[in-house]
């Protein structure tokens, strides 16, 4: 019992939808074929009843009309109008009082067939002699004294020869059925299934050849059409984020490379003769604190971003009146930078509850902050101002500091892209804390841009949905 099923799913896709199509409609036209001969055999006989019972008023309504007397003057004359009335493959008989025929008028059936009954009532009986099959009606007749019995008998053999050649037709219809829907079945599974096999083709081709391979698009609409633009934006993702993490290895590398080699060389100095001379000594350690301290905060910022990275993007909490957390924040600010001037207009937050905690929000701060004083230059102003709608607050940081080449300005929140100034002046860091504060507003469903012009300044603007 369970073989079946274990190997029916091992049988190819376009061969199952095949099979069940091709059950479905054979099913359909063998239930269509049953009902409609079902139908016409009883419309058939349903119309031979009809017939005979229109007959048997007739030949009633004769006898009561004219009166007849069953003697030697009228037989003739009635067994003319009996044989007028009687039809193919019919035989009509009027029996006496006691069910013995006295008139019998016949085509093609034998009176030996149906014994003769007279009956009180009418009645419908059908039976079989052999190969054929009769339906009888009787119904009782009185005429003055007389009373009696008239019988029609008639054969539907025909009707079933018929109905059996109708049986046969639907059953061979019903087998060119069968071979129309396998073919059909067939060529409709391989149409359906062609895209699904131009994917897995492409999805080899990716193995072999590399994430660069993508489907050939049609100008169809329907969902299989919806299903390969899917694919295809899916793989433009797994290559960006295999070229992205590539790239960050790479950076992640190159940045680790530098202050290790350095630590490294100053320590080999010493180990060679320097550790004998103090000023040399003094000169080695301090540089390799450097570039361990520098080391650190690399370290620290790579983890940062690789907590962002792992943020829930269901994180549901939120922060009520925000306004004077951001207060805070810039008093920290000046105690670090003395010489700046932190300037803010944040009326706006107070009715407002963003939907971001409470540490990922000053994390973000501080990166943007942080930066603002960074490449403020000789201007030692930042200012930072709100704005509310109806959906989301946008939280601007200005400075009147070098700005950003419009150049550089697309990759800034690239991991690890510094722009060159920065790294002329040796104020660089080490290009991760845009990369990380993008991070943090996409995961709460808010967006950052920036906005900066060359030698006057940079606006960070920073939406996020408010509750």
């Amino acid at each position: 019992m369970k073989r079946f099923p274990l190997r029916f799913a091992q049988i190819q896709l376009k061969w199952k939808l095949t099979i069940w199509s091709t059950l479905l409609l054979v099913l359909l036209f063998a239930v269509y074929n049953a009902v409609q001969y079902v139908f016409v055999e009883r419309w058939m006989i349903q119309q031979e009843v009809a017939n005979t019972q229109q007959d048997m008023r007739e030949i009633l309504n004769y006898f009561l009309e004219n009166e007849v007397a069953f003697d030697e003057s009228k037989s003739m004359q009635v067994r003319n109008f009996l044989e007028r009335i009687n039809r193919r493959d019919q035989l009509i008989r009027v029996l006496n009082e006691k069910g013995e025929p006295i008139l019998t008028v016949s085509d093609d059936i034998p009176e030996q067939w149906v014994a003769p009954k007279a009956v009180t009532t009418t009645e419908w009986i059908g039976l079989r002699h052999a190969n054929d099959r009769l339906v009888i009606m009787r119904s009782p007749l009185t005429i003055f004294k007389f009373n009696g019995t008239i019988e029609i008998i008639t054969n539907i053999v025909n009707f079933e020869k018929l109905t059996s050649a109708l049986f046969y037709v639907m059953a061979l219809g019903g087998l060119g059925a069968v071979a129309v829907s396998a073919l059909g079945g067939r060529l409709l599974a391989g149409q359906l299934l062609k895209p699904l096999q131009t994917m897995a083709e492409t999805i080899r081709n990716i193995k072999r050849k590399g994430l660069h391979e993508r489907m050939q698009l049609n100008d169809n609409k329907d969902e299989i059409a919806t299903l390969m633009v899917m694919f295809n934006t899916m793989m433009d993702q797994v290559e960006r984020s295999f070229q992205q993490q590539r790239q960050f290895v790479e950076d992640a590398s190159h940045e680790l490379r530098t202050p290790v080699a350095i630590i490294e060389g100053h320590l080999s100095l010493l180990q060679r003769w320097g550790k004998h001379d103090p000023a040399v000594l003094e000169e080695s350690l301090n540089a390799s604190i450097q570039e361990a301290a520098r080391l650190k905060i690399l370290v620290q910022e790579l983890l940062a971003l690789s907590r962002a990275e792992k943020l829930d993007q269901a994180y549901v909490s939120e922060m009520n009146d925000p306004e004077p957390f951001i207060r805070t924040i810039l008093r920290n600010m000046e105690v670090l930078h003395p010489a700046f001037h932190m300037e803010a207009e944040l009326d706006a937050l107070k009715p407002v509850s963003l939907a971001i905690p409470a540490q990922h929000l000053e994390q973000l701060l501080l990166i943007v902050l942080d930066n603002a004083v960074k490449y403020s230059g000789d201007s030692k102003s930042v200012r930072l101002y709100a704005t509310v709608n109806e959906a989301a607050a946008c939280i601007a940081v200005m400075d009147s500091g070098i700005g950003i080449p419009e150049a550089d300005l697309p990759y800034v929140t690239d991991r690890f892209y510094r722009v060159d100034t920065a790294r002329g002046n040796g104020q660089g860091g080490h290009g991760l804390g845009l990369a990380i504060a993008k991070r943090l507003v996409e995961v709460h469903n808010g967006t950052i841009a920036l906005k900066s012009v060359e030698g006057k300044g940079t606006t960070v603007y920073i939406s996020l949905p408010i509750r």
